[in-house]
């Protein structure tokens, strides 16, 4: 079972949902299946001076986990619209670790590490290559990968791992970390590319979790393990 603390993370996240989202639904899979992450998330961009907690002028989180044509109308002046995902986590993170705001900051690493759409069953999507995130505990973090696609079940494990390490040398609860999860795989030659997901955008956790449909990366032993045998990036 989810520690006590893990459900003060879900509860801290619903509070942030309250403050509502200017994002318009899409015809996309699964971008909402994590809700509560991307809340908390869009809630630190849009937290304080605009000009100092989203110089990039990002308009929600939920546009870094949308293929690039969808995600760059939501990009402000994030350029390569592949590095989307970590510029939204990066200001996130630095504008919750200014208040030592620990939810903020785990929340920020979770929504890091979620599965982005793409436009099959089984495809990968790109990684960030041309952006280099200033906080070292985002730095480290890529995005889950299509349950379906060749070597995602050894990646997605060593990403949730890795994870649980940062969310650790924030003071978080590392296992928040398995809440990243992705669906079961999907069938390939899916002509829908829907696959196993859900995108339920009224629902303020996440359909993932409460339809029961997330895939654990890692058992809770192997991520206390991890965490006891290596600390995250340091968090100057």
């Amino acid at each position: 079972m989810f520690s006590a603390s893990v459900m003060f993370f879900t509860m801290a996240c619903l509070v942030a949902s309250s403050l509502g989202s200017p994002y318009q639904r899409r015809e996309v899979p699964q971008e909402h299946a994590h809700q509560k992450f991307l809340t908390n998330v869009t809630a630190l961009l849009q937290s304080g001076n605009a000009a100092e907690n989203n110089p990039l002028g990002i308009l929600d989180a939920v546009f870094g986990l949308l293929g690039n044509a969808a995600g760059a109308q939501g990009a402000g002046k994030v350029t390569d619209v592949t590095c989307l995902q970590q510029a939204t986590a990066d200001q996130a993170f630095t504008n919750a670790k200014k208040t030592g705001d620990v939810v903020g900051m785990t929340a920020a690493l979770a929504y890091r590490t979620l599965e982005r759409n793409t436009g099959k069953v089984g495809l990968k999507s790109d990684l960030c290559t041309s952006i280099k995130a200033v906080n070292p505990e985002i730095a480290v973090l890529t995005q889950h990968q299509d349950p379906a696609s060749g070597g995602a079940k050894e990646g997605n494990k060593a990403i949730v791992l890795e994870l649980a390490r940062q969310i650790a040398s924030v003071n978080g609860d590392p296992l928040v970390a398995l809440q990243t999860g992705t669906f079961a795989p999907g069938d390939p030659n899916d002509p829908t590319g829907k696959g196993n997901s859900c995108d339920d955008q009224p629902d303020p956790i996440g359909c993932i979790e409460t339809k029961n449909l997330l895939v654990p990366d890692a058992t809770e032993a192997e991520i206390l393990a991890a965490v006891a045998g290596n600390g995250g990036a340091a968090s100057g």
